[in-house]
């Protein structure tokens, strides 16, 4: 199995929606990892949807017989901004909420500010060249990549911390012992995992389940 580290730093502020409490628009601290997987090239969605569903079941899914796999990204060095946006009346846009006639929509939201850290890592059944640049969020923030892979990867067993959070649908059942739960959309992450049973050794006891793949409740 090849192992990649990846190091993602933003260059510009990253907007995604945790959480929304009335008008104000909350980015999480995590990075998903259905997003990352697009934000790397290794899957596509159509650039129109008639119908604004999204498709993770069938299109992550495709990554399983080549069985690669992404992980969520963990924040190594976070920092926010919050921002205004208002527009007016335009045939483009769509209303967050029902208003009056030539009643403009404003809304905070609360971003990633630029600089911002995180890591994940790559798993592959064979070599993969990672991209240097990826965008992610509503805004297609422009992303740097710094990607290594690890020289050495034994398979072990026992008990291990995992060093990034994991998307408990995607590891085998009994590898979760304890962990914090991290809400958010669309499925959510824990993070802190101490686990047991087959893994690929990392360094200072930490590990990454072996057996992940994209899995959906059905």
């Amino acid at each position: 199995m090849h192992i990649y580290t990846c190091s993602l730093t933003l260059q510009e502020s990253l907007f995604f929606a945790t959480r929304e409490l009335g008008r104000l628009y909350e980015t999480g601290r995590y990075l998903h990892n259905y997003a990352l997987t697009y934000a790397f090239g290794f899957v596509a969605a159509p650039y129109f949807h008639p119908v604004q569903v999204p498709r993770y079941a069938e299109e992550l899914a495709t990554l399983n017989e080549r069985q690669i796999y992404v992980t969520p990204a963990l924040p190594v060095m976070v920092d926010f901004q919050l921002s205004t946006i208002k527009y007016g009346e335009e045939v483009t846009h769509s209303e967050m909420l029902p208003g009056r006639l030539n009643t403009p929509s404003f809304g905070r939201i609360k971003e990633l500010a630029p600089e911002s850290t995180f890591r994940c890592y790559v798993l592959s059944s064979a070599p993969l060249r990672l991209p240097r640049w990826i965008r992610l969020g509503k805004w297609h923030s422009k992303t740097l990549v710094e990607a290594h892979e690890v020289e050495f990867v034994e398979e072990r067993q026992g008990n291990y911390q995992a060093p990034c959070p994991l998307n408990p649908l995607d590891v085998q059942a009994g590898t979760l012992r304890a962990f914090d739960i991290i809400s958010m959309p669309p499925a959510s992450l824990v993070a802190n995992g101490r686990c047991a049973g087959p893994h690929y050794a990392l360094a200072g006891g930490q590990g990454l389940p072996c057996g992940m793949a994209y899995r959906f409740a059905a």
